[in-house]
């Protein structure tokens, strides 16, 4: 089958719903699965989108996404998803090759924080980003007991809540909670 044709160029409002069908979607078969959201709900310095022009209707499909902020000397990829009907054929790649050709010339370093996905954390290193900080994403579900667990008066204790942890402690936290996540920093010097 032919790889179809894809063009990456700025996000533009009225990509919101498409972008929001490809984030959820490529959310879902990942470990960040909930991180589902009803709308864009930042701005970042760099906002790129994939698109497949969708012949019968005449206008652009949203397949790809990469939004990065930027601080300084510091660029940080704060969401990179491609739909699950069109990974794997480069457009992840040809999104962050855009990304770092927009840039600004003080930035010296591009990170990114990821959970452990295998399949994100091999494209990261093949990208040539080295692996560093870890900390961890803790899950509290209805099923976890409250005992630790606290809420304004009148309230119960939280049914569910996200948490970050020491990744000191994550032996503990996997003895006690369900869902626990290693978080990750990939960066690589631009």
């Amino acid at each position: 089958m032919p790889t179809p044709s894809v063009t990456v160029r700025d996000y533009q409002p009225a990509d919101e719903p498409s972008w929001l069908r490809c984030r959820a979607l490529s959310f879902l078969g990942s470990a960040y699965f909930d991180d589902v959201k009803p709308r864009r709900t930042r701005e970042n310095q760099i906002e790129l989108v994939a698109v497949l022009r969708a012949a019968s209707a005449g206008a652009d499909d949203v397949v790809g996404i990469l939004d990065v902020e930027i601080d300084g000397d510091l660029a940080t990829i704060d969401t990179l998803a491609v739909h699950p009907d069109h990974q794997g054929l480069g457009i992840a790649s040809a999104l962050l090759e855009e990304a770092l050709r927009c840039l600004p010339q003080a930035v010296t370093t591009l990170d990114a924080w990821t959970r452990d996905d295998e399949p994100a954390l091999a494209w990261y290193r093949s990208r040539g980003f080295e692996e560093s900080d870890h900390y961890l994403h803790v899950y509290k579900t209805s099923d976890t007991p409250d005992e630790g667990w606290s809420a304004p008066e009148g309230l119960s204790a939280p049914v569910l809540a996200f948490a970050h942890g020491s990744i000191e402690d994550e032996a503990a936290m996997r003895e006690r909670f369900e869902r626990v996540h290693v978080c990750r920093r990939f960066a690589r010097s631009i």
